[in-house]
């Protein structure tokens, strides 16, 4: 569909990799020079007597003035980076903040707590970061340099400083009531863009699904494969006069294998993690749009208010003019942000595939070639024993 991939068009004739396309793209708001560098690594397990749970050592490296150091070094737990999301959609509502990995991400693919399921983890929480130290607002939030500074017992006295729980059931009590009113006057570019994401939404989605079920179709014919090997190798034992060609089957089958598994590497590593990133920020977006229109729905109550009350007007005018200017912070905060991630998804999006796709014709050219070279074995073979018999 055009309407997903509206990016600069290249000639299929030329063939181009992932690593220099990405080279194409420069956007308008990213910095000539970065000033943080952060770095996720050094998983460490923890047993306790309640729990079981893993900790990750956060490398941060600036050089901006606000920051006392110019480097810090502090471990994190998975419950630490949900607070720092949540504290930023509370500060940004209505920006796009980067999604987090699930609590058990690709689940049913690998078991919790193992090295694979660590290092998948690892990995989202260092891009995590990264995409926020990245973005132009997000990076000078305080509540993110806290937690790329703090030590452990101070991010948990800070953690404790958050709104009271009377507050945050205003702002639910105030955000339900606007979702059920309903927004009579939303700018036309924000319906599009919320008929952009549902589209966007049910494709992605597809998309993931597609994805695991060819990763869990070629696991499956990666196991079967892997017993036909050995059988020839045995069976060649108990074969004299084919032994070679047999035990030459089971070399091609054991090179096959391993070009598989190289594949299915290829498969977990770089198109399912990236896939399912943006089925998390197509809910993003999802949510961050009806926070828009939550602010929207505001202002409308009090328009409304303002008809049916004139006694109240100028109480009501000051109220609709602050309304009237958070909505349109609002806009241009999403706007800009909608944008920048656009452009981000698509790029991540052509680079995966097209990534996928070259990694599809090395498996295949490789698979190939193994067979093509046992054949033409087994034809000189053939020409010999023929040669034999004339004589």
């Amino acid at each position: 569909d055009t309407s997903l991939t509206e990016v600069n068009s290249f000639s299929p004739s030329v063939p181009i990799s992932p690593s220099s396309m990405i080279n194409q793209y420069k956007f308008e708001d990213e910095p000539e020079l970065r000033d943080l560098f952060i770095t996720v690594d050094d998983p460490e397990s923890h047993i306790t007597a309640i729990e079981t749970f893993i900790t990750y050592r956060v490398v941060t490296k600036t050089s901006r003035g606000e920051f006392d150091s110019s480097e810090y070094e502090v471990r994190r737990r998975y419950q630490d980076f949900l607070w720092l999301k949540s504290k930023l959609e509370e500060a940004h509502p209505t920006l796009i903040i980067p999604p987090l990995p699930e609590k058990f991400i690709m689940k049913g693919m690998v078991e919790r707590f193992s090295d694979e399921f660590i290092e998948t983890r690892r990995k989202a929480l260092h891009k995590f970061l990264n995409r926020i130290a990245d973005h132009p607002t997000l990076t000078f939030n305080e509540d993110f340099k806290i937690f790329l500074t703090a030590q452990a017992w101070e991010l948990s006295s800070h953690k404790k400083q958050g709104p009271s729980l009377l507050s945050r059931m205003g702002q639910t009590v105030r955000a339900v009531a606007s979702s059920v009113r309903g927004v009579k006057n939303r700018p036309e570019m924000f319906t599009e863009m919320n008929d952009y994401m549902e589209t966007f939404s049910q494709k992605i989605n597809v998309l993931d699904k597609i994805a695991h079920r060819i990763y869990k179709e070629e696991r499956e014919y990666f196991n079967e494969m892997k017993e036909y090997g050995p059988i020839h190798t045995l069976w060649s034992a108990s074969e004299e006069d084919i032994a070679d060609s047999l035990k030459g089957v089971a070399s091609c089958i054991d090179k096959c294998c391993k070009a598989t598994e190289k594949r299915m590497a290829g498969l977990s590593e770089t198109l399912l993690p990236i896939l399912h990133e943006y089925v998390l920020y197509s809910e993003i977006l999802m949510g961050v749009l009806k926070r828009r229109d939550q602010i929207q729905g505001e202002l409308d109550s009090k328009v409304d208010a303002l008809a049916n009350k004139k006694a109240e007007k100028d109480l009501f005018s000051e109220e609709i003019g602050k309304l009237e200017d958070k909505v349109e912070c609002a806009n241009n905060a999403l706007k800009a942000d909608w944008d920048r991630w656009k452009q981000n998804m698509q790029c991540d999006m052509r680079s995966t595939f097209t990534d996928v796709a070259e990694n599809n014709l090395r498996y295949y050219e490789e698979c190939l070639a193994t067979w093509e070279s046992f054949l033409a074995s087994q034809t000189v073979d053939l020409h010999v024993e023929e040669d034999s018999e004339d004589k």
